[in-house]
């Protein structure tokens, strides 16, 4: 049976950052203009945390049981591969971290919409169910959209748009195409992490069968495709604060900046997947710092 250490390894804790970001961001807009909620937050963080670890749980299943985790892959060795955790086990941890999240999301919309507006509550629920689904579809079932180089669009519009935006309509119950714009930034971003890992993952993921859209572009192209999500995730953030300027304050994030365009500089002279690991993690804490700066020059 498997431990509480085996589990915890598997939750990935190193991509955790990651997604607290965009609730970072949609929050920070809501407290700005007077909209925060500590209840809607708490419980925006739990579901954005639950989908998480909901799909490292399904990334590792999915990727055993089609066999696309083998020897040859580059990354660090997941539960399931080492014999940790077991394939029924696994299955049952995704199924209670499934219901778990459906529950947070179920609360967050019934605390955010209540009876105000029962248009929004059944939209965001589908919202909800789509994103569980997401997370499981990605690598598990025959027509898992991982294997088909669809990740990237759904990371972006996962991580970005409905993480940053739906965040902050929870808040606000109002439409500011302006929040669409940091949205943007945290997608790019989050897209940049999954480019980086299928990069590092490439050689083995190509036998394996699992098309990435790094596989379909090769190397070479997915690198000047890295290079193009943090230069979009940089011009989105900076008309943001164009549009929005009310002080210094609202600039402090470009110290993240310089994080951001070294780890963009390693990336670009990059000869060997193995050193695209530890870009990984520099890129998840990148975007969580430039998120947490951003989100203190907005409160502040």
């Amino acid at each position: 049976m498997a431990n509480i250490d085996s589990w915890v390894s598997a939750a990935r804790l190193r991509t955790l950052p990651l997604s607290i970001s965009g609730i970072l961001v949609g929050s920070s807009i809501a407290v700005a203009q007077g909209e925060f909620n500590a209840v809607i937050f708490a419980l925006a963080l739990a579901t954005t945390l639950g989908l998480q670890i909901l799909s490292n749980f399904a990334n590792d299943y999915g990727d055993f049981v089609k066999g696309t985790d083998n020897e040859e892959r580059v990354g660090p060795e997941r539960t399931l591969q080492s014999g940790l955790i077991s394939r029924k086990e696994m299955y049952y941890g995704m199924v209670t971290t499934g219901i778990l999240t459906f529950i947070f999301a179920v609360t967050l919309i019934y605390i955010a919409f209540g009876t105000r507006s029962l248009f929004y509550g059944i939209i965001f629920l589908l919202l909800g169910i789509a994103a569980i689904a997401a997370a499981v579809k990605y690598t598990v079932g025959d027509s898992a959209y991982g294997y088909r180089g669809l990740g990237d669009v759904f990371v972006f519009v996962f991580f970005g748009m409905v993480g940053v935006y739906g965040c902050y309509f929870l808040y606000s119950l109002e439409w500011d195409w302006r929040v669409l714009l940091p949205a943007a930034t945290i997608g790019f971003l989050s897209a940049g992490v999954l480019n980086l890992n299928n990069m590092r993952d490439c050689a083995a993921d190509a036998k394996a069968g699992k098309n990435t859209l790094v596989v379909k572009m090769g190397v070479k192209n997915a690198k000047q495709y890295h290079y193009f999500l943090l230069l979009a995730a940089f011009t989105c953030i900076i008309m943001f604060s164009a549009f929005s300027f009310t002080g210094i304050d609202d600039i402090f994030y470009l110290v993240a900046f310089y994080p951001l365009l070294m780890h963009l500089k390693r990336v670009m002279e990059n000869k060997n997947p193995v050193l695209l690991d530890p870009e990984l993690k520099k890129l998840a804490l990148g975007t969580f710092l430039l998120a947490l700066l951003f989100s203190l020059g907005q409160v502040l």
